[in-house]
């Protein structure tokens, strides 16, 4: 019996080093960005927008500015900044709002840039997901996006259930 129960636990204990967990966690939130948010980004969480001092949530769909001292929440920029064009501002992808001194000073030299390319005027197909966008999918049809070719290259189609559609890339172009 006290062979048995001391080969249990040299079993037990033996396969513990051995066993390991890997996880891969993937966050993709291109769907959710807006259309005058910045290309290049498969994951945001915060925009800084230097030109009014600002932020936005991308998850939460919401403006984060200072007033009187204290931070305000809002579907909306308040009227002050009426005059402001989000797609012409200059955006900085940041992972809060917690750093508003440094952001201020460091992100200073973006202000009045305008070069920067937004989601509504790609022609990256992954950004064809985002509600809007010139090129989108009719609703529904994100999940039916198919296509890579042979070389792991995006074809930019998607499928619906009766038709194929080329997404701008031209006949016979990969």
């Amino acid at each position: 019996m006290k062979k048995l129960i001391i080969i249990g636990l040299l079993g037990v204990i033996g396969v513990i080093p051995y066993r390991a967990a890997a996880q891969i966690s993937v966050n993709v939130n291109i769907g959710s960005q807006p259309l005058w948010g910045p290309v290049g980004y498969d994951h945001v969480d915060y925009y800084y927008l230097p030109d009014i001092e600002s932020y936005y949530s991308v998850p939460k769909r919401e403006f984060v500015y200072m007033d009187n001292g204290r931070w305000i929440f809002s579907r909306s920029l308040p009227s002050r900044y009426s005059g402001y064009n989000l797609y012409n501002g200059y955006k900085v992808v940041v992972n809060s709002y917690d750093n508003f001194n440094s952001d201020r000073v460091k992100y200073a030299k973006y202000k009045k840039v305008r070069t920067q390319k937004v989601i509504k005027y790609s022609n990256d197909s992954r950004y064809y997901v985002v509600k809007g966008h010139p090129h989108g999918m009719p609703p529904g049809q994100a999940k039916k996006y198919y296509g890579k070719d042979n070389k792991g290259k995006d074809k930019g189609k998607w499928k619906d259930d009766h038709n194929d559609h080329d997404r701008g890339r031209g006949k016979g172009r990969d």
